[in-house]
Parts: structure tokens; sequence; C-alpha cells
């Protein structure tokens, strides 16, 4: 048979062909690495570790008793107005119970193998007896809304059992329900109604982005004031017609402002409202929705934070924080004039803030450095401070915790108002009776648009009492609670000037006489895990271990794997990275480009099912850090997401990260 004339394959078709082969090559050799990877990571519960050795038990059994420090946080007062509901754990994760008296004992409601993340009691006059709650799975934040039934015990569910949901608020005779959902898209947040007659919900606003909630519905159920938060420094506020669905700009304007959280008045005509217009800080202000005209009721040099109205409209009780400590302030509606409440509060953090139905009883909860969080309860007519919640402290008192002091430390450059050196603040927990030098590790909050307080954490307190170390907690630029010209000095470009500010506080170090230079460990989560692992790329010199827990390694990967309701918002603060230039910078800034910088070891620690940070950035860093050569140890998460909320995991967690430093720092 006559073969067919042969035809020559062109060289760009071999050579591309070569091309796919090879990159089919190396990723199923990756693939393949990565598989042998995992196969060599031992199981430990819901935990798979790399690298890590055999815990001590007696740091184990020591870190547990921290773990058994509690904390009760105030949910809501039930419907009587007699007794609240508060969220403490006492098995493996935070469950609600509720508190029929001060002190009296807390009675368990609910029991679930995930935490309770919020609860909103029905309105009394529906007759019915019961609380909405929400909770996810596993830590991948789709939070669901429930309805438990006190009067049954059922349980039911409102949303659709996938989507994020959230923002749910009654309506005043409690036979309805308003709550944002991104169940049509999965990134997108609208609103929607339902009724508690089994009825299917409806949607009543249709939105484009993941920034928009819900902040109050009217007394008489005709408008919702909603918000779209474009950045932690823009956000938009709305008026929307339930009925119709149109949704009215309050407050139009062509500046940049962030607004807070707003409340109607009880006639509907006006409302309290915060936002940082024409201020440095967030201002507590009235709207008058007839004459569409704002007024500044209470401004500080502070931000203003958490408020509440009381039910008859008479008066507004708010916060100020003042450097992460906080102060509590009365407002009579109906002068417009404000003062200290004349009880005396410990000096911590207030948060929780809601009047009871009386109208004379504010709940609070309170924590400090040395003392866990707990509810109390002021009478605004007797001025009596009464305790309702004593949490337990591990059976430790409370005289052995380590005191905190607030620092501050020059920066590298100068403030550009004053012209004077740029100082940043920073919370120190030393433990008592220290001799010589102490070993420092610098804790870095998240955000990165968070805040560090002076609040009772459990892993600072045991790295202080137990195992001598300093901590140091600093509010590094684009820390909240400064104003926004602060929050705005790390923004894109500027990112690594919040890292340099890390080197200006290593300099402080250096300098402080019962302080360790030459032993110090940095540790951060979420974004504070990448200032750790950008400290490293930096100082790794000066450092002589790291911890980082679910941080970003790479920003434009993280950018594009995040979650889509997430991701333009987090744009506005890192920069977009389908610009090509940004995307540019921050590869260049990113601590996976700089791998090669860290020789020092590292403890990394991620939740399979992190909606924010993506499994994805641990794992990358972690084979970077095994492919150099460098000691890396290892904990992933099978039922954790941003952040460890059981205690099983928490447990082994603590007491891995307690052997890591005591081996590469302490020793």
């Amino acid at each position: 048979m006559r073969q067919p004339p042969s035809k020559k394959i062109p060289a760009k078709f071999l050579t591309n062909q070569r091309t796919m082969i090879k990159k089919i090559s190396i990723s199923l050799f990756a693939l393949l690495w990565l598989q042998i990877a995992i196969a060599q990571r031992q199981a430990i519960g819901n935990l798979l570790t790399e690298n890590i050795p055999a815990l001590d038990p007696q740091v184990s059994e020591t870190w547990e008793q921290y773990q058994y420090v509690r904390n009760a946080n105030f949910a809501d007062w039930d419907a009587s107005g007699k007794g609240m509901f508060i969220s403490t754990r006492f098995g493996d994760v935070a469950q609600i119970h509720h508190v029929a008296a001060p002190l009296a004992d807390r009675q368990q409601i609910t029991f679930f193998k995930e935490p309770i993340n919020s609860v909103n009691v029905r309105p009394a006059i529906s007759g019915e007896k019961g609380f909405l709650f929400s909770r996810d799975i596993g830590g991948n934040e789709n939070y669901q809304i429930f309805y438990f039934d006190q009067k049954t015990g059922k349980i039911s569910l409102l949303t659709d059992g996938k989507s994020r949901n959230g923002d749910a608020h009654w309506n005043k005779k409690g036979d309805k329900i308003v709550y944002s959902s991104t169940a049509r898209t999965g990134r997108d947040v609208d609103f929607y109604l339902k009724a508690m007659d089994g009825s299917p919900a409806k949607m009543i606003l249709e939105n484009k982005g993941g920034g928009w909630n819900i902040l109050d519905w009217s007394a008489d159920e005709s408008r919702l004031m909603v918000r779209n938060g474009i950045s932690i420094n823009e956000s938009k506020w709305y008026m929307l017609d339930v009925k119709s669905g149109k949704l009215e700009e309050l407050n139009p304007s062509t500046k940049q402002i962030a607004y807070g959280g707003a409340i109607f008045t009880p006639d509907g005509k006006g409302c309290f409202y915060r936002s940082d217009e024409d201020s440095e800080f967030s201002v507590l202000r009235f709207y008058d929705f007839a004459s569409k005209k704002s007024s500044k009721i209470a401004e500080m040099n502070w931000d203003i934070e958490a408020f509440d109205l009381s039910d008859n409209g008479a008066m507004l009780a708010f916060s100020t924080n003042e450097a992460g400590l906080y102060k509590l302030f009365l407002l009579d509606v109906k002068t417009r004039k404000y003062k200290p409440v004349s009880v005396k509060l410990p000096q911590g953090v207030f948060s929780n803030l809601k009047f009871n139905k009386d109208n004379r009883r504010l709940a609070l909860n309170i924590t400090t450095a040395s003392t866990p969080s707990d509810v109390f309860v002021i009478d605004l007519k007797t001025s009596q401070l009464k305790q309702w919640t004593q949490s337990e402290t591990g059976g430790m008192p409370v005289s052995k915790f380590a005191d905190c002091r607030l620092v501050e430390f020059p920066t590298f450059d100068k403030d550009d108002k004053t012209g004077k050196p740029r100082t940043i603040q920073a919370f120190l927990y030393e433990p008592k009776n220290a001799k010589g030098k102490l070993p420092v590790i610098i804790d870095i909050h998240g955000g990165p648009e968070g805040q560090a307080f002076p609040n009772f954490a459990a892993r600072r307190q045991f790295w202080a009492t137990e195992m001598g170390l300093a901590v140091l907690v600093p509010n590094v630029r684009g820390s909240s609670g400064y104003g926004k010209t602060y929050l705005k000095l790390d923004n894109a470009e500027l990112r690594e000037n919040s890292v340099k500010d890390i080197g200006a506080l290593l300099d402080w170090i250096a300098q402080q006489p019962n302080l360790d230079a030459n032993r110090v460990a940095v540790m951060g989560q979420s974004y504070g895990g990448y200032m750790s692992l950008a400290c490293m790329t930096h100082y790794n010199d000066r450092l002589r271990c790291g911890i980082d827990f679910y941080g970003i390694s790479n920003f434009v990967s993280f950018l594009k794997n995040t979650s889509g309701y997430r991701a333009d918002l987090r744009r506005v603060e890192y920069g977009d990275e389908r610009n090509p230039d940004m995307a540019v910078i921050l590869e260049k800034i990113s601590p996976l480009t700089n791998i090669k910088k860290i020789t020092k070891p590292r403890f990394i620690f991620q939740g399979e099912n992190d909606p924010r940070v993506p499994l994805s950035e641990s794992e990358q860093m972690l084979e970077a850090l095994k492919a150099n050569g460098v000691t890396a140890w290892y904990v992933r998460a099978k039922d954790e997401g941003h952040g460890i909320t059981k205690k099983a995991n928490s447990d082994y967690v603590y007491s891995a990260v307690a052997l890591f430093l005591k081996q590469f720092l302490v020793d």
C-alpha cells in the first residue's frame, strides 16, 4: 500500500509541545511532592502535623490550665428583661447560656460542635419565646441563621444552609426578620425579608459587591438603614424603602467618609450614627430625615465606638477608645448633654453595650489585661455596678497574671502635621518578679486595620507567666484607633513602612535594660502572619524565630484566591493585583518572593476552611521553606477556618508553640 506523503512538522509546534509536556511534568511532580509531604504528616485528632517533636506533657498540662480561663460575653437580654443570654465555653466550643440574675448559675441552652456566633432575642410583644442565632461549619464563615424556640426546644434553619448570612434584625412585632445573604451569587450581599410563618424569604434589595450590611430597622417596619463598605476609610450610607426597594443615599457627599453604626429614634424621625466626616476620629452625630441635616453630638480626640439607645429614646450610652483603654459616657437625648458614667469602672476594654427594656439598666462586657471578659450591669437610677458573671481563671489567682503597660517608641519617619518624629504605641506584658534580661516575643495584630488592646489573652499570659517572656503587642501604622491619617499610612505602595515600624521596635528593645535583643521572636495571625513573615525577610539576623498563623505569603495569589465577597475590599487596602504595575509591587514585597532571606526556624498554623487567607498561602510558604532547608513546624486543622475556635485544637497548637519557643527562643 502506498503511504501518504509525509509532512514536515513545524519546529514551533514541536517546541510548544515540548514546553507543554515539560509544564505537565513539573505540575505532576509538584502534585506528587505535595501528596508525599501530606502523606508524611501525622494525624492528631483533626490536626495534621509535620516536623513537630513529641510535646512536653508538663507544658501541655500547664497550658491546659490557661485554657480553662473562661470568658463570658453578653449576647442579649431575655424577653422578660429579668435575665440575659451570654456566650461562654464549658466544653470544646462557646455556646449560649442563660443567667437569671447577678452571679446566678449559667444554664446552657445550646449544645453544638461548632461555636455560636450571635444571639438576637425575639420581641416579647410577639407572645413567642425564642431567639435567633448563627453558626458556621468548621470555620468556613458561611453563617446560617437559626431560630431557637424556647417553648419546644425546636431549632429551625431559616437560611439556605450554604451561603453566607448575617445582620439579622427583628421587626417590633417579632413576626418577621430581615437579613443579608450571598445566596444569589456567592459574592454579592443582598437583603432579604422573611416572615416567621414558614413562607420563603423574599429579596428586597439586590446589590453588587460584598461590603453591604444592615444597620437598623425602623419601628414601623417601612425603612432600613444600610451601609456599603468600600474600604475601612470609606463607606456609603443609605435608606432603603422595604416595600418599594427604593434606595436613597443619606448625607450624600463627595468627601471620603467612613460610617459606623446607626440607630433609629423610636419615632423614626431621625437617627444617631457615627462617622469621621471632617474629623480624624469617629464622631457621634444626629441626622434629621426631614431636613436632611446632620449635627455633631459628641466629638473627642479619640474614636467613639460602641453606642446604644434606650428603648424609650431618652438616653444614649457610648464608649470612647483612648489608646486601647475605654471610657463610658451617658447622653441625655433631650438636652444633648453627656457626661461620664457615675459608676467607677475597671480600666480596660468595654464592649457589647445594651440597654434593658426597662430603660434603666445597661449591660456591658469588661476585660482587662489580667482579668477575663465578664458581664456587668449598671443601674442608672441607683448608680450601682453589679457583676453578672464571674469567669473561672483555671484555678489560678488573678494576682499571678502578668502586668501590662503602655509604651511608646520612635520610628523611622516624622509626623506630617507636627514635623516631629513619629511614635508608635505598644502594650508590654512582663512577668512579675522577673530578673535579668527577658526573651521577647512581638505579637502583631491582624487586620491590617485592627487594633491591639490591653485585654486578657491566655497565650500572652502563658508566655509571660509560665515561660518568662516579655510580650510586646504593637499598634504599627495602619492600625485603627489612632485616626484616619494613621490608618492610611500603610496602604498599597506604603505596605512595608509598617514592617519598618517593627525594625524601630527592635531598636527600642536593644535600648531596654531588662529586654534581651539577642532573643527576639515575631508572631502574628492573618495580616499579622504576613508581618511575621515580612519581618523575617527584613530582619532575619535580628530575630531568633517566627510564628505565622494563617498569614499572607504572596499578595497576588492571596487576592486571587480569597473569598469573592472580600476581594474588592482587600484590593482597596493592599492594591489591585489586576493592575500590572501594582502586581509587580505586590510580588516584590511578598514574603514568598524573598524566601531566601529567611533562614531562622518558623512555626506555621493553618485552618483548611479559611475563607479569608486560603490554605494555599501557608502550604506554598511551607514548601518553599523546606526547599531552602529551613526548619519549619506545621499544623493544619481540618475543622478550623480563620482562627482556632475548638479547645482540643488549641490544646495541641499552643503546646507545640510553647515547645517551639522554648527550643528556638528561650534556650
